[in-house]
């Protein structure tokens, strides 16, 4: 059965995808409701709409490489594949799609390390087609959240919730990998429960993640079944557009509602885009009508996705 929203819902994901630590007492305070109030829900959308808040590093900023990886199985093998990517720590966003044979996965690895792409793909034998696109440029997505999960709370109570990060920010080190490992699990976790994590004090913790967060180094980021907030029908859409109009297309699909992400990659689809509607007839209208009327775009492959096993984080 889906899990039915009202408005406190909303409103505590809107709060969530602002500032993913924020306390409960805070979120309360702004939404005119208990801090009881505001963890019981919580509870209750972790327990039912599989929402978590992570802690992400910007790719870029930590020195990664990223992918989007199309492969194509045999029926019987593709779901049991995805389960098996879906397993390493270098890959994220794994979807099945088109049918339940295709498999699109994000990778991020060190710049100049590609053992998924260039060694353990090519040597599983129940795949029938690998094409890899790195990604150049990210339009939207990312600490730009899909406007699904930001359309409920007013500007004053925007301004209340919105984070404030001073400084230049600092780089990730290897020092970093027990947090982040620690906030990709759960981007909740306590200052307590983080010093345990890196055997640092709780001060020190605290000082590292205003660091990060200050330069974009890391966001949080929130996770929510799409279904509960009325996007019952996704899909993937790989679009072709000559160089010279890349930009242009990019930064309007941006603002498109129904895309909660828009990326420039390297391929013959060069501009890749993640849509989430109502239903098929609303991807159809976006489809036909708002892509339709991008010129632009030479080539438009439409592949739904059926189930999704691995979002951004660690599973």
């Amino acid at each position: 059965m889906t899990t039915a929203l009202d408005e406190v819902d909303y409103a505590l994901v809107h709060a969530l995808q602002l500032d993913g630590r924020a306390p409960f007492t805070k979120i309360g305070d702004v939404l005119g409701v208990s801090a009881q109030t505001v963890a019981r829900r919580y509870r209750r959308l972790r327990a039912e709409a599989a929402l978590r808040v992570v802690g992400l590093p910007d790719p870029h900023r930590a020195g990664h490489a990223e992918w989007m990886v199309r492969l194509t199985a045999t029926p019987h093998t593709a779901q049991d594949l995805a389960h098996q990517l879906a397993r390493r720590a270098d890959t994220a966003w794994i979807k099945l799609m088109s049918g339940g044979t295709e498999i699109c996965v994000n990778v991020q690895t060190p710049v100049g390390a590609h053992a998924l792409l260039l060694r353990d793909i090519p040597r599983t034998a129940s795949i029938t087609a690998v094409s890899a696109h790195q990604v150049l440029h990210r339009y939207f997505g990312g600490p730009t959240a899909w406007s699904g999960r930001t359309a409920t709370l007013s500007p004053a109570q925007i301004e209340a919730l919105t984070p404030a990060h001073a400084g230049g920010g600092k780089p990730l080190t290897p020092d970093d990998d027990a947090l982040m490992a620690a906030l990709q699990h759960d981007g909740r976790t306590g200052l307590a429960e983080l010093a345990t994590a890196t055997g640092w004090s709780p001060a020190t913790v605290a000082r590292r993640l205003a660091d990060l967060q200050a330069g974009g180094t890391m966001f949080f980021d929130l996770e929510i079944s799409p279904t509960v907030l009325g996007a019952t029908t996704q899909a993937l859409l790989w679009m072709s557009v000559a160089p010279a109009h890349v930009e242009r297309v990019g930064t309007a699909l941006a603002t498109h509602p129904e895309l909660a992400v828009v990326l420039a990659t390297t391929g013959p689809a060069n501009l890749v885009a993640h849509a989430l509607c109502p239903d098929a007839a609303a991807l159809h209208r976006y489809l036909t009508e708002r892509l339709g009327s991008l010129e632009e775009i030479r080539t438009l492959e439409t592949a739904p996705v059926l189930r999704t096993l691995k979002a951004a984080a660690t599973r």
